[in-house]
């Protein structure tokens, strides 16, 4: 605690993710809404060559008329790797900067993609013994790339849809479009998703429907990440729904689902789409049985445990019918750390659930407190 006896929240933001520019505006409103009579709050901004800085007065944390947010200047900080330096250090020893900005109780990484989403700055943080936000190093890893999310769900008996990850004959990962071979394209048939394994926003996913566009869509995947998999598409509903940890060590609850409808003349739900243009169509709540909603809510604990998941997670489904003419609901794909954009599913569709935004983010730092096992908290440490 600060010695004003408010909790330290660092909250972590930017990257070198191609997805930079939305967890700048995840972590504005993330800000905006922990209540400044219960934490301190200390922006921490990571520009895209890596460097760690508390970011200038008047950063920008918003889409401004089409243009995407991005960390540039600030001073200069790093993450202290012994536990005792409890959090940041000032690498610029003129700065006029004391312990009441470096040193901190809990960090937010508001993170999305490569080096933040995906167990990189989680084990950098175990090893600082710094408490944060969301899932821990394995979880983290195994839900940011889709094979393995894939992998495990479908070993806890989860449907998925059918793919194939682009790999050589020895196994080894290869961006070559020639290892799709005949038989792969009949079984996965038209249209497919071809995505880089470890990226989310949509970024880097090509819509293809036809097989000549196959090298230049497995080319735009690589350039975001060398695993490449390509995905049939799946014909239904988009359905999402929110899982948060329980409460004092309870099991983890999921959110009144919600669904993604696109407007006419929009073939997918791509990076545009997302947050540039006005071409999609939000249910919150989605519009289904009261049997349908259970199973979703189940799938979705399902997935957060199977996972080992912690604090949050936004599981992402298909719903449709199967071959059989039955209903049938596939994953797609599990998110632990999904956007906090004011248009974002994850707290839109908590707060139809009775969850308002700033009750989830206290939630959410409550949650990683217990895990740290800090004074009065229900649970051992991680």
């Amino acid at each position: 605690m600060s010695g004003t006896g408010k909790v330290r929240v660092a909250v972590v933001f930017g990257g070198r993710s191609a997805e930079h520019a939305i967890s700048c505006v995840s972590a504005g409103s993330v800000m905006a809404a922990l209540d400044r009579e219960r934490y301190e709050v200390v922006p921490v901004g990571i520009a895209r060559d890596g460097r760690w800085v508390l970011p200038d007065e008047g950063q920008q944390l918003a889409i401004d008329g089409g243009r995407l947010p991005e960390v540039t200047g600030g001073t200069a900080v790093s993450l202290v790797g012994d536990p005792a330096g409890r959090g940041l250090a000032v690498l610029e020893p003129a700065a006029a900067i004391g312990p009441a900005l470096t040193e901190v109780d809990v960090v937010f990484p508001v993170l999305h993609g490569a080096y933040g989403e995906d167990g990189t700055i989680q084990g950098l943080l175990e090893m600082s013994g710094l408490p944060y936000v969301g899932s821990g190093v394995f979880a983290s890893a195994a839900s940011m790339d889709k094979e393995f999310t894939k992998k495990l769900l479908a070993a806890a008996g989860l449907p998925q849809g059918d793919h194939v990850v682009l790999r050589d004959a020895e196994g080894a990962l290869s961006a070559d479009p020639g290892l799709l071979t005949a038989a792969d394209r009949e079984r996965l048939g038209l249209p497919v998703f071809v995505k880089p394994s470890r990226a989310g926003s949509s970024i880097g996913i090509t819509r293809v429907t036809d097989w000549a566009q196959l090298p230049e869509a497995v080319a735009t995947a690589a350039a975001v990440d060398p695993k490449v998999v390509v995905e049939a598409a799946v014909p239904g509903r988009e359905i999402e729904c929110g899982v948060l940890a329980g409460r004092a060590g309870g099991p983890p609850e999921a959110s009144l689902p919600a669904e993604i409808r696109l407007k006419p003349g929009t073939d997918w739900y791509d990076f545009d789409a997302k947050y540039l243009e006005d071409a999609v169509e939000f249910d919150v709540p989605a519009d289904l049985t009261p049997e349908q909603t259970r199973k979703v809510q189940e799938a979705s604990r399902r997935a957060y445990l199977a996972l080992d998941c912690e604090g949050l997670a936004r599981v992402d489904f298909f719903l449709g019918t199967g071959p059989d003419g039955r209903e049938r609901l596939v994953v797609n794909e599990v998110n632990t750390m999904p956007g906090f954009t004011p248009i974002s599913m994850f707290p839109r569709m908590w707060a139809a659930s009775g969850v308002s935004y700033p009750e989830l983010v206290d939630r959410l730092v409550a949650s990683a407190l217990t895990r740290a096992g800090r004074p009065g908290d229900q649970r051992t440490p991680r």
